[in-house]
């Protein structure tokens, strides 16, 4: 199943896509959630009432995805966690060696962007730099995990732009402002159930393009740290809980390592594609 938050002129909905389009499930069953976040958060049986009201859609429950918009895939997440440098390559383009511990991060809801959404450069920095990224979203309260019990907890998976204000991400010795600008990360636009991948998401290509240049080329498969063991770390130290989000890191191609440098600016188009689970597709514009 691939879930979808959006926003039409009747209100928020919890949405399907299917091959035929984007489907209004709330339309099937309006004792459903109004979008993932909810969903996820209702457990398993709530997810086994929308996979049913899945199989019951219709050309009236189609929505017009000429006026669609979509919303952040989990607008309030409790946590959004971030795995830096998990691509060898990727850390050795910043100066790097592979690491034997993960840097671990967090965002702040504040900074999410739907699909077809612009992210927005802001007043202060011209260092925006784009990170395509996987990410899972986890579906049950879970700590003590082990990588055999890992991918039991994940309720499914989604693509990230993971938008970073480079100057100010280095100004410290932490990266919390450059990873926490409003509006700087982009998010969705699909919920890819478990069974429709490889078991933590492995080997799936991930592409960045920015104007229709690629950019980032690299796959899951080259994870240091894959999703089992990105479980077993975060849930060694802290309780996740249903809705939190986890981003899994970024290949190499970013715009700050290349000579010279690119960085998204007011106009751009920038899309991440991960085999299986779709294109995050985002405009930039600058901060008003």
């Amino acid at each position: 199943m691939r879930y979808c938050s959006v926003r039409t002129a009747a209100g928020d909905r919890l949405a399907l896509r299917r091959d035929d389009g984007v489907h209004d499930l709330c339309s099937v069953d309006p004792t459903l959630p109004d979008g993932v976040g909810s969903l996820v958060a209702g457990g398993p049986d709530l997810i086994a009432r929308a996979g049913e009201a899945a199989q019951r859609v219709t050309a009236q429950s189609r929505l017009d995805e000429g006026s669609l918009r979509f919303r952040p895939l989990i607008e309030r997440p409790g946590k959004i966690i971030c795995i830096g440098r998990n691509y060898a390559a990727h850390a050795r383009e910043g100066g790097a060696e592979p690491l034997d511990y993960p840097d671990v991060f967090m965002r702040g809801a504040n900074s999410l962007v739907a699909h077809g959404e612009p992210l927005v450069r802001p007043r202060c920095s011209d260092n925006f730099d784009y990170e395509g990224e996987l990410v899972f979203v986890v579906g049950r309260r879970a700590r003590h995990v082990s990588q055999a019990d890992a991918y039991g907890i994940i309720a499914g998976y989604s693509i990230f732009n993971e938008g970073s204000i480079r100057d100010y991400q280095r100004k410290a010795t932490q990266w919390t402002m450059g990873k926490n600008f409003d509006g700087t990360g982009g998010f969705g636009p699909d919920l890819v159930t478990p069974d429709e991948l490889p078991d933590g998401g492995q080997g799936l290509r991930l592409t960045t393009m920015l104007n229709g240049t690629l950019m980032q080329d690299g796959n899951t498969q080259d994870f240091i740290f894959p999703v089992a063991k990105v479980v077993e770390l975060l849930t060694e130290a802290m309780t996740l809980e249903p809705g939190d989000v986890i981003l899994t890191g970024t290949p190499a191609g970013v715009g700050y390592a290349r000579n010279p440098p690119v960085f998204m600016k007011p106009g751009d188009v920038v899309e991440v594609t991960i085999e299986k689970v779709g294109t995050l597709r985002n405009t930039v514009r600058d901060e008003t």
